[in-house]
């Protein structure tokens, strides 16, 4: 077997270990940070986004396993365990498995741990995502209606939060200085994008249709997303696609719609002819220069 097959493997083992146990992905996604030797007090500081964003999953009990009552999410679950798997490659090839990285997004976790800035932790990060999403599609298709749209919010929701950090000017216009503060993943504030708990809802499944939980956008997470991502969507998933070197990412977004396992007839839903006065304003002041 391979040098390269060996990391692979080791980290399918890993993942497969806790499958069926959300407090182990949690424990096994913050050993990733702490590299192969235990000890990495410079990437340790990335941990908190990473876990914001996979305790929100497991709050709302998608990677529960699927015989329990109720059972989680085959679709969010194979999307976490390409996250894990990546980052167990990544540090199973620092600890000293030589041999070329399985994916580009294990190549941006090498690059990553060369280099533990923010701009590099999302890059890896997202195209762990992203490459989940590319991967499940057909996982997705079997997803309710109402799920299917948040897995949309939750795409665009990760992007922003990379853009804030990388091309705050993309991201909040005339705001542009406060975007490296807002999305540095080390902060506190990066963990309100990425935990998606003010956004979406802490269940699974969703019972309710789209449109009930589409109409409830009097809530500032929900203004942020109409106001100030979605009009700039096909920007945004341009701009990703060239930062992760994913070209596949277009396939997901369509005239500034996002369309994974979304019909584009039914783009009514990223508008709203409702805005409230806050959400018109903060649109304004945000808009790109």
């Amino acid at each position: 077997m391979s040098q390269h097959a060996d990391a692979l493997a080791l980290a399918g083992t890993r993942v497969a270990a806790v499958r069926d146990d959300p407090a182990g992905r949690l424990a096994l996604m913050a050993r990733v940070f702490h590299g192969p030797t235990g000890r990495a007090p410079r990437h340790l500081p990335f941990r908190r986004a990473a876990l914001s964003f996979m305790r929100w999953q497991a709050r709302r009990g998608v990677l529960n396993p699927l015989d329990a009552s109720p059972p989680g999410s085959v679709w969010w679950r194979a999307v976490n365990e390409r996250l894990l798997r990546d980052g167990c490659e990544t540090v199973a090839l620092l600890g000293g498995l030589a041999g070329e990285p399985s994916s580009q997004a294990v190549r941006l976790w090498l690059e990553f741990g060369a280099r533990p800035t923010g701009r590099n932790w999302y890059r890896a990060h997202n195209a762990s995502i992203v490459a989940g999403y590319l991967e499940h599609a057909n996982l997705a298709e079997a997803e309710g209606a109402p799920e299917r749209f948040f897995m949309n919010v939750a795409l665009a929701r990760v992007l922003y939060a990379h853009a804030l950090a990388a091309a705050p000017r993309l991201a909040l216009g005339r705001f542009a200085p406060l975007g490296r503060v807002l999305g540095d993943p080390r902060l506190g504030m990066a963990g309100v994008f990425l935990s998606l708990r003010r956004v979406l809802p802490d269940r699974y499944p969703l019972a309710l249709d789209v449109e009930r939980y589409v109409a409830d956008e009097q809530r500032l997470g929900r203004m942020l997303d109409y106001a100030v991502i979605v009009p700039r969507l096909q920007c945004l998933y341009e701009w990703s696609a060239d930062e992760l070197g994913e070209p596949r990412l277009l396939e997901l977004v369509r005239d500034g719609n996002p369309v994974y396992a979304w019909p584009f007839e039914q783009r009514h839903v990223w508008r709203t002819p409702k805005m409230p006065f806050a959400g018109r304003l903060l649109e304004h002041l945000a808009r790109a220069r």
